[in-house]
């Protein structure tokens, strides 16, 4: 489910953003050590609506470059994808997905720059990543 975070990496864990320089001036109380899906998305969407989207207004391209989940937030906002398939989209990194816009903003298209099967090969090897071996 998409509202289900992962464990919570533990206080000494080195992966903890409280051992990155960029958070020294976070309290530790506010960081997150772990996030759902859902947490993600309720993150991203602000920025989306206040800086992302409002821009498409002037500019003619506009180049977001994040994180899968937060790539998934912002697809789910504008496909109107329920929480139960969007945990089943599976974006193949650094492959560019391209939306086309409407004069009135409203999404005509969305679809992967490059060869459809190599995409697909990509996007089953992202969904593989979280199985056992």
């Amino acid at each position: 489910p998409h509202d289900i975070a992962p464990n919570a990496l533990s206080e000494d864990d080195p992966r903890n953003p409280r051992f990155e320089n960029r958070y020294r001036e976070v309290p530790d109380a506010e960081l997150p050590r772990t996030e759902s899906l859902k947490d993600t998305i309720d993150r991203i969407m602000p920025y989306w609506k206040c800086i992302i989207f409002p821009n498409l207004k002037t500019a003619d391209e506009i180049l977001v470059v994040a994180h899968g989940n937060s790539l998934r937030g912002i697809i789910k906002h504008l496909k109107h994808i329920s929480d139960e398939e969007i945990v089943k989209l599976n974006l193949p990194t650094a492959v560019p997905y391209v939306f086309e816009f409407s004069d009135e903003l409203n999404l005509e298209k969305d679809y992967f720059l490059g060869d459809p099967e190599e995409i697909r090969k990509l996007m089953e090897a992202v969904a593989n990543q979280g199985k056992k071996k």
